[in-house]
């Protein structure tokens, strides 16, 4: 079998960590893996496999044919069956797939915004899903989303999934106290709801001074950005919460964290949550998307609900102040991500699935 994922850019994100995360696994299980970057590449390349062929095709505008002929260039010379098209990828695949009817599309969706799929319209992707072989949701709303808008037929729930290998040397070197950081990876995006972790951090920082918060997830410089970064001077915490932007290596942050925070009011399956349980981090997360399908038991994590201050202190709270409990709920939460949510459990269940389509024997 010989696949490419083709993702927009790889810059720190739950789709393109995915697109990366698939071809790194596929290397070492498919004659052919490949990752194509359409429009940007990003800090993420550095973690591609040495076995992943790699391709960045320069797309500057919505319909580039240059782009579309240097990747069907690409994928004649490598024999590429499946393209696997994450997001909105899914237009130029559809566009090389005119002019080589032959290859199979598979597209991802990733969608975050997954609380209210109701006002979900996009007539592109409608019927631009008359040209997928299948489609992958990464939660099972998006599932049942799509079983009822797209005219693909062949449509699966694949949860995401960790790669556990890391080739990065960045070091990161948290601020604070040994023993008493709490972390946050996190896009500042508004879906994320940083303004609930900083009103949560001033309760628990007037409580437990030596405590610090560690924010990581790309900054867009916006005015998301802005009155997130004006929230934390207002309440005076600038020497109690830091944000370090974009990493290549999160695992560094996490192995230093003490515990792990998600306050995000609207998710898919974020990769964040499954890698503060590879780290063995005790978690407190808002009950969105499948976080309740990650953390199944008050003995694997604590779940809250959304926007509610109150109960994110208190959770916060009951970590800090006993070590045991953080301990306990971190390896619970631990062992069963590397039982449900591991490369190899997802990829095998992946491949099975593509070879179950019409024409996709191996």
């Amino acid at each position: 079998m010989r696949i490419v994922q083709i993702i927009d850019s790889l810059e720190p994100g739950g789709a393109e960590r995915m697109a990366l995360n698939y071809a790194n696994a596929l290397a070492n299980e498919i004659s052919f893996s490949g990752l194509i970057a359409t429009r940007k590449e990003g800090i993420l390349k550095k973690q591609m496999d040495s076995k992943v062929s790699y391709l960045f095709l320069r797309k500057n505008k919505s319909v580039d044919l240059k782009a579309v002929f240097r990747l069907r260039k690409y994928l004649t010379q490598n024999k590429v069956e499946i393209i696997h098209a994450h997001s909105s990828s899914f237009f130029i695949a559809i566009l090389v797939k005119l002019t080589l009817p032959g290859i199979k599309i598979i597209w991802h969706d990733h969608y975050g915004i997954s609380s209210d799929l109701s006002a979900r319209k996009n007539l592109g992707l409608k019927f631009g899903s008359l040209f997928f072989k299948g489609s992958i949701a990464v939660n099972t709303a998006l599932q049942k989303w799509a079983e009822s808008y797209l005219f693909c037929s062949d449509i699966i729930y694949f949860p995401n999934f960790i790669d556990t290998v890391s080739i990065s040397d960045e070091k990161i070197i948290l601020n604070g106290v040994e023993g008493k950081r709490i972390t946050c990876v996190a896009n500042l995006r508004q879906q994320k709801n940083h303004k609930l972790l900083i009103e949560a951090a001033k309760v628990i920082i007037d409580k437990y001074p030596d405590w610090t918060f560690h924010l990581f997830g790309k900054d867009f410089e916006d005015d998301y950005s802005q009155a997130i970064k004006a929230q934390i001077k207002d309440v005076k915490l600038a020497q109690n919460i830091f944000f370090y932007g974009t990493t290549d290596n999160v695992a560094s942050a996490l192995k230093q964290s003490d515990i792990a925070i998600l306050t995000s009011l609207s998710e898919g399956l974020p990769l964040a949550v499954l890698e503060y349980g590879l780290y063995k981090l005790p978690v407190v997360s808002t009950n969105v998307g499948e976080i309740s399908k990650v953390i199944t038991s008050q003995n694997e994590g604590i779940i809250i609900e959304s926007d509610n201050k109150n109960e994110l202190t208190d959770a916060i709270e009951k970590l800090i102040l006993n070590k045991k409990y953080r301990d306990d709920l971190g390896l619970a939460l631990h062992d069963r991500i590397k039982l449900n949510y591991s490369e190899t459990a997802i990829i095998k269940e992946y491949l099975s699935w593509l070879n179950s389509l019409s024409n996709f024997a191996s």
